[in-house]
């Protein structure tokens, strides 16, 4: 889930806003914009993509990249009920890199909980509590401003923390998002516009352009995941299973556990008439530091601040009994529960949204002050690890064309694709896939669509038909220069690895944004008669590429001529003419190494593999290797130093390597003529093994006893074992070809989460070892050989 939740429909589109209400209801929405009004001036000169547009992901973390922009229409914001003053911040691109947690193996819940507020992770200050999944900051229920000593500041040190929610929602826009001074856009309540692309029970009026929650009473399916706090758990909208362990039990509205301190709730005080004093859940959390605060007014109503609300478990609902969480509400004081949900289905700690029953956001919305679990994800400046792309959008986008209708009357066929905004394309057509021709060269893409289409008439009479489909031309947008198409731009550029028989040929290629065969031409004169294709055909991309070809075959002494080519669809170039003279017989000349595969991959040690002709001088040999292509490691090859003019394996072990990581290393010959290097390969370590049970106590009984014996869960296995609250369902042990022991008396140590067991062992049990498997609901965690029958 942690990869596949994020909400990337829209990040083909550019980000879009509008700043009056007429501007909403007439649609006319804007892709760049300037706010010189108010104290703030910013400006989103150039479109931006909306939405994640970049998803990476490494053994431990994932990474989006993201503008902080939502991939629906933005705005308006204003200052005040009557809508005559504009609010003084405009949203502008943030360029954010943010990372969280991989695993849902976070390990145990802490029971000192880290505050929202000033939160530093790896240096740097975190003002987002997580990001929501279209890549748009999540915040928490504080406005910044708190209240000691008589007045309100912001930043302030006080322990009365005004609520965003209630003293800001007239900024907020038909989303109820909106942004700071520096343009940052972000949620404190009901992310309302997400919830509606992805299908959470929200509504939208198409002639009031507004959204609105649903029937709360009646719910058609489990809320979605909304975001991914820092602390790695996932935030839900606001409806969940009724039995927190049963997909089955139905799903309705989750009830929060805080209430307003208004008196008319049992066993909740009356702050208006008693006075506002500091609330339970906040001492707790604060080190017991006690504060009081205004006097509830009209400067200072009730509801201004997140500590005008109680949380029921702190409370009595009758004589000596609390109001308890699982009974009398879903959510504990951190706005978490831990259930099974559509994407955990073995169970997971989750925060969810809070909405009343008529469909207002409710304190504390998505998040108390202060995190469940422990806050390690956060935004990053930059990604630090070698990673793996799970997505790309903007220009980096794949389309995917189809015909989506044949008309054979008229004979028009609608050619569709998915479409980057900003972009246009070259639609070409064929009846045999060899002679095309020219649809539309710059066909431009639909604006505000992921969906671009064309119709070529009177297509069906060539019995049938191909198309192909190239991006001509990108605008250029914030974040890249745009380009449009052309035959590609190439230049031809000095031999290297000169010998008497060999020469490497080299120049650089611009595909100019399309996919480009290359090739080099040679021979004895500038009619060539030679053609093999580059070691990096084809390519792609808008940028000068550097291309070589190694060659063997050549006379002594003798002087060839050379030239690049590169196609691609819009034209053929070639690259200058340049010559190279291969030297005497018996020349010195570099080695000519290749990198292998690496072989003998384990958690810390490998095996790294290649081959160096010393072509006739002797060679010394070794590896680099490290976490990148900049290696950083080098270590001697065996052998050492190779001579002659043959082919020789080298191949050196490495230890001391991270178990489950990906690894760079490329063969390195040098001799008096020169140094060469190998192609650069990877491998990556094996994980290290984990087991699901850390240790069984006694471990051995004899056959026809009776053997009490207790089991404790590894907290860092995958999956994580639950809380030490939910008991086994079973405990068995088994072995291949001897029946199951199955124990009883099962109980659970709440505190601890250690299993105690009894095992009657059968007077007639096999001999021998057993996997001990303790089962919880769907999932069993074992310790292979864990107990042993004698």
């Amino acid at each position: 889930p942690q990869l596949s939740s994020w909400y990337t429909a829209g990040s083909s589109k550019y980000a879009r806003l509008v700043e009056t209400d007429a501007e909403l209801l007439a649609g006319t929405s804007k892709t760049t914009w300037t706010r010189t009004s108010g104290p703030n001036t910013t400006s989103q000169t150039l479109p931006v993509y909306a939405g994640p547009q970049k998803i990476d992901y490494s053994a431990s973390w994932i990474y989006v990249k993201t503008p902080d922009l939502g991939p629906y229409i933005m705005g308006p914001w204003y200052d005040n009920a009557a809508k005559s003053a504009l609010f003084v911040n405009i949203p502008k691109n943030q360029n954010i890199i943010f990372r969280i947690p991989r695993s849902s193996t976070l390990g145990a819940i802490p029971t000192t909980k880290t505050s929202t507020l000033g939160l530093n992770v790896g240096g740097i200050m975190q003002d987002a509590v997580g990001f929501y999944a279209d890549g748009v900051a999540l915040f928490d229920p504080m406005d910044g401003f708190s209240y000691s000593g008589g007045t309100e500041a912001s930043p302030g040190t006080g322990q009365w923390h005004r609520d965003a929610y209630v003293n800001e929602a007239i900024t907020f826009d038909k989303g109820l998002s909106h942004q700071q001074n520096l343009g940052k856009y972000h949620n404190h309540a009901n992310p309302l516009a997400l919830r509606y692309l992805l299908g959470d029970n929200v509504t939208f009026n198409n002639t009031t352009k507004t959204y609105a929650e649903g029937n709360t009473a009646a719910p058609t399916k489990h809320s979605p995941i909304l975001a991914w706090m820092l602390d790695g758990l996932p935030l839900y909208g606001p409806y969940g299973y009724s039995s927190p362990m049963d997909a089955n039990s139905g799903v309705r509205r989750m009830i929060g556990g805080f209430v307003l301190r208004n008196g008319l709730t049992t066993g909740v005080d009356n702050i208006t008439t008693a006075g506002r004093t500091l609330p339970t859940w906040a001492l707790r959390n604060n080190g017991n530091v006690s504060a009081t605060g205004p006097t509830v007014s009209t400067t200072y109503p009730l509801s201004r601040y997140i500590e005008d609300n109680a949380y029921l478990g702190d409370l009595f609902k009758s004589g000596s009994t609390k109001y308890a969480q699982g009974t009398d509400f879903d959510l504990n004081e951190y706005n978490v529960r831990y259930c099974v949900t559509p994407e955990f289905p073995s169970g997971t700690w989750a925060y969810f949204l809070n909405v009343t029953s008529a469909g207002t956001p409710q304190f504390p919305y998505m998040i108390n002050r202060y995190f469940y679990g422990t806050p390690t994800g956060g935004a990053v400046t930059s990604v630090a690890e070698t990673v793996t792309n799970n997505f790309t959008g903007g220009e980096g986008l794949a389309e995917t064309p189809s015909i989506s209708n044949v008309n054979t009357t008229s004979g028009e066929v609608t050619l569709s694709w998915t479409s980057l905004e900003g972009g246009s394309y070259k639609v070409e057509a064929s009846n045999d896939l060899s002679n095309w021709s020219t649809l539309d060269t710059y066909k431009a893409a639909t604006a505000n669509s992921a969906i671009t289409s064309l119709v070529e008439s009177n297509a069906t009479g060539a019995g049938r038909r191909f198309y192909r489909l190239t991006r001509s031309a990108l605008t250029t947008y914030d974040g890249g220069t745009g380009y449009t198409s052309a035959a590609p731009t190439v230049a031809t550029s000095t031999a290297s690895g000169i010998g008497s028989s060999t020469a490497t040929l080299n120049g650089t290629v611009n595909g100019n944004g399309l996919s480009t065969v290359v090739t080099f031409e040679y021979g004895l004169t500038n009619s060539y008669g030679g053609s093999t294709a580059a070691s990096q055909s084809p390519l792609t991309g808008s940028s000068s590429t550097s291309v070589s070809l190694s060659l063997v075959g050549f006379s002594a002494s003798t002087t060839y001529h050379f030239r690049v080519k590169a196609v691609n669809s819009f034209g053929t170039t070639y690259g200058n003419d340049s010559t190279f003279t291969t030297t005497a017989v018996g020349a010195a000349m570099a080695p000519t190494v290749v990198t292998s595969a690496a072989t003998s991959i384990a958690t810390t040690t490998v095996t790294l593999n290649g081959t160096v002709n010393a072509n006739g001088s002797s060679t010394t040999t070794s590896f680099e290797y490290g976490p990148t292509t900049s290696y950083g490691s080098t270590s001697t090859a065996t052998p050492s130093t190779v001579t002659g003019s043959t082919t020789a394996s080298i191949a050196v072990a490495i230890s001391g390597l991270t178990a489950g990581t990906t690894h760079h290393f490329r063969a390195k010959g040098v001799n008096i003529g020169g140094t060469s290097y190998g192609s650069d390969q990877t491998f990556t370590t094996t994980a290290a093994a984990t087991e699901g049970l850390t240790s069984v106590v006694p471990n051995s009984g004899a056959r026809g006893t009776s053997v009490v014996t207790t089991l404790t869960l590894n907290s860092a296995y995958s999956t994580p074992p639950p809380p030490t609250t939910v008991p086994p369902t079973s405990i068995t042990l088994t072995r291949i070809g001897a029946p199951t022991i199955t124990g009883s008396s099962v109980s659970r140590n709440s505190t601890t989460g250690v299993v105690t067991v009894t095992f009657i062992i059968p007077a007639g049990a096999t001999v021998g070892a057993y996997t001990v498997n303790a089962t919880f609901g769907p999932n069993t965690w074992s310790l292979t050989n864990g107990f042993t029958v004698n």
